[in-house]
């Protein structure tokens, strides 16, 4: 799924290749922003650093994982921006979320629906790594690298995030 960009030779093919990327970098930037319209201003942002420093991209490595760390990058300078005004914009849980389409069986909707409300709650820490890993099929290492953390601290942020879904998504389930 995650082809390496080698094969990229010109800009041209790099920007058609970063088009490619915007449903997975809107998935990504939702999951950090914990709203759609930030969401998409990030990914814009995203997309416009990448465009204007393509010549710091290294053809033979991976253009996805580049745009993430940038989209990354760049949401943290945002947070410490808003830290430093004391306006923090707190996600909304009941944002739409990525990925509920209606057709599944009303109960697995609902788990589906319960289960990114939950998301939505978590730390931003475990929001972008679950996002990153199960959303977006990155290997922990590929994470780990795209944050800029040991793989060891994505693998613990992805258990606490998991145990917590789990723990608030089944524990409702069980007092029925």
């Amino acid at each position: 799924m995650h082809d390496p960009s080698g094969g990229i030779r010109s800009s041209g093919e790099v920007r058609t290749e970063l088009m490619k990327l915007i449903p997975r970098l809107r998935r990504f930037a939702l999951a950090m922003t914990g709203s759609r319209a930030d969401g998409d201003d990030l990914v814009q942002d995203a997309l416009e650093r990448a465009l204007r420093r393509l010549d710091q991209w290294r053809p033979g490595t991976r253009l996805d994982s580049w745009v993430f760390r940038i989209a990354k990058n760049l949401w943290i300078d945002q947070v410490r921006s808003r830290r430093a005004r004391e306006r923090i914009v707190v996600g909304d849980p009941d944002a739409d979320a990525p990925g509920i389409d209606g057709r599944g069986a009303m109960d697995a909707a609902l788990t589906l629906s319960k289960a990114l409300q939950v998301l939505a709650t978590l730390p931003e820490e475990q929001r972008i790594v679950i996002t990153l890993v199960q959303i977006e099929g990155f290997t922990y290492r590929e994470a780990a690298e795209i944050l800029g953390i040991p793989e060891g601290t994505v693998t613990s942020r992805l258990v606490r995030a998991r145990a917590a879904i789990e723990a608030q998504v089944l524990g409702e389930d069980d007092g029925r």
